[in-house]
């Protein structure tokens, strides 16, 4: 994922299937107060963290392999224990090699007949290459993508199980997009590389689900389970859709998570948030783990086949996931 475009935001200032919930664990709690949020579903953890296990059991969820395949067998029966409005959307694209990509975007839609609705996303399948391994020979090894990708995917899961037992007050639609991480190597320079990431996204933008498709707004989760993940305000969101960002994050330091929720400035990111923006005009921003002081600016096992399930921590999951809740039930 990440189409490796990071760019200081210095440089411009525009701005798993559907138990009993855990307690927040204490270790990363701030002394903030908590709001009243008795409408809130407490977010389980241990089910969003079980939902990565799952994924990555199958092996890398490479497009056009047996583990991808099954994978999405899996997304789509547990997506269907929490709604009945499940569609798939299937489609063939091209990767940067012109290797044809057989792809679904996997969409759970709560409330369907109502406009008064807020979207929800994550990428489901995992990078071909570790172009970013420290060791040379493993360059050409698929990833796992326990964070870049599992993880947002292990939210949304148990995002959804909360969903089918606490009825939402407004519309609701689960999009988990595919043929993200399809990019060229890192080490392959190409005119136009931008448009072969994120083309499960670029796909569905250009062909939603939904004839005129539209929500007030849109959060794409990507690489928010490893411990002490920090989420920057990400350039490209705080350019279309800030207010959304401070609403988010606002909500995040509000119920006890500033240690992750950071009020500060992060790069531009070419994510799946960027052909929502820019091609279906609905406002969206992406909760990204962002580190300005590694050589990426990512998170250190990105695109490395050091991003296994190891790597991922509960209170992570924990702290997007009950903000996301807080922010879905808090809606008016």
């Amino acid at each position: 994922m990440k189409y490796t475009i990071l760019i200081i935001i210095a440089l411009a200032m525009i701005t798993a299937g559907c138990n009993q919930p855990e307690k927040q664990d204490a270790s990363k709690q701030d002394s903030v107060a908590a709001a009243p949020r008795a409408a809130v579903p407490d977010f389980n953890a241990d089910s969003a963290y079980e939902s990565v296990r799952i994924q990555l059991a199958f092996g890398p969820r490479v497009p056009n392999t047996p583990a991808h395949e099954k994978c999405a067998a899996y997304l789509i029966s547990k997506l269907k224990l929490c709604t009945e409005h499940v569609t798939i959307q299937k489609g063939q694209v091209y990767a940067y090699n012109k290797t044809p990509l057989k792809f679904q975007n996997i969409i759970a839609s709560w409330n369907p007949e109502t406009n008064n609705r807020i979207m929800l996303c994550a990428h489901w399948d995992s990078r071909p290459y570790a172009d970013h391994d420290p060791d040379p020979k493993n360059r050409n090894k698929p990833v796992d993508g326990a964070n870049d990708g599992a993880s947002g995917v292990g939210v949304l899961m148990e995002v959804a199980r909360q969903l089918n037992m606490v009825k939402p007050g407004i519309g609701i639609d689960i999009i988990l997009f595919d043929v993200e991480d399809y990019g060229p190597p890192q080490d392959q320079t190409m005119e136009n590389s931008d448009q072969y990431w994120g083309q499960g996204s670029q796909y569905w933008a250009n062909n939603p689900h939904k004839t005129d498709y539209f929500a007030k707004y849109c959060i794409l989760l990507d690489m928010v389970g490893a411990k002490d993940a920090t989420f920057l305000m990400e350039g490209v969101s705080m350019q279309y859709a800030a207010d959304i960002v401070k609403t988010v994050w606002s909500a995040g330091n509000r119920i006890g998570y500033s240690s992750y929720f950071l009020f500060e400035k992060g790069g531009f990111i070419t994510d799946d948030h960027v052909p929502i923006n820019t091609i279906r005009n609905i406002p969206a921003i992406d909760i990204i783990h962002l580190d300005n002081s590694s050589a990426t600016g990512f998170y250190p096992y990105w695109h490395t086949t050091g991003d296994t399930f190891d790597k991922i921590d509960k209170n992570t999951l924990k702290a997007v996931g009950q903000t996301l809740l807080t922010v879905i039930f808090e809606e008016k």
